[in-house]
């Protein structure tokens, strides 16, 4: 799979500064992050970050686009080939598995979703056009039902592939507190969404 941030051997200065602030704004929330503490993450000066970006919001806008840049190499990983069923199951895995490949976008997806700005929200407009588009592709290609309300499958989508990512904090605390000892099956979370 492809991997949109790339290895710091081969990043220009620009996608360190943008990955510096992904990391970062996962971490801490963009509201709480600098764009100094970025440059600084980064091995940059304050300046060559503002050259770059200009702004906190044009590399906000930046870091959005990569985490939709992920999405979107896990899901064209995946040919459409096979039911409908497998494809939409071959699709989730690719997301599951970038997503535990990569925690920062977990953080900063989770951030972006639960503590929603005006800026953040943008990343969820992003997210719902690409995921509008494969869906539309697959509605073309036979792969996916045409009687069943496009909006619905996109919102099935999303929460198939978010749901998880966005309870397993809850999850995981709750498993600590009532998993008794050796019990190692800790339950995975199952969403259905209905029209």
């Amino acid at each position: 799979m492809l991997n949109p941030r790339a290895s710091n051997d081969d990043l220009t200065a620009k996608a360190r500064i943008r990955n510096a602030a992904m990391d970062l704004f996962a971490q801490f929330g963009e509201s709480r992050v600098s764009l100094r503490a970025i440059a600084s993450e980064a091995g940059v000066t304050l300046g060559l970050v503002q050259h770059h970006f200009k702004t906190k919001a044009g590399l906000v806008a930046a870091v959005d686009q990569l985490i939709v840049d992920y999405f979107d190499a896990a899901v064209s990983s995946v040919p459409p080939t096979g039911t409908p069923g497998e494809v939409a199951a071959r699709r989730d895995t690719a997301v599951y598995t970038m997503l535990q490949d990569n925690p920062a976008v977990v953080n900063y997806v989770r951030r972006a979703v639960l503590e929603p700005s005006e800026t953040q929200t943008r990343l969820l407009e992003s997210l719902v056009e690409l995921t509008r588009r494969e869906v539309t592709n697959l509605r073309g290609a036979g792969l996916a039902s045409t009687t069943r309300r496009e909006s619905t499958q996109i919102v099935e989508v999303l929460v198939r592939q978010f749901g998880e990512l966005l309870l397993a904090p809850m999850i995981d605390a709750t498993w600590e507190r009532v998993a008794e000892p050796g019990d190692t099956d800790k339950p995975r979370l199952s969403i259905t969404v209905k029209e």
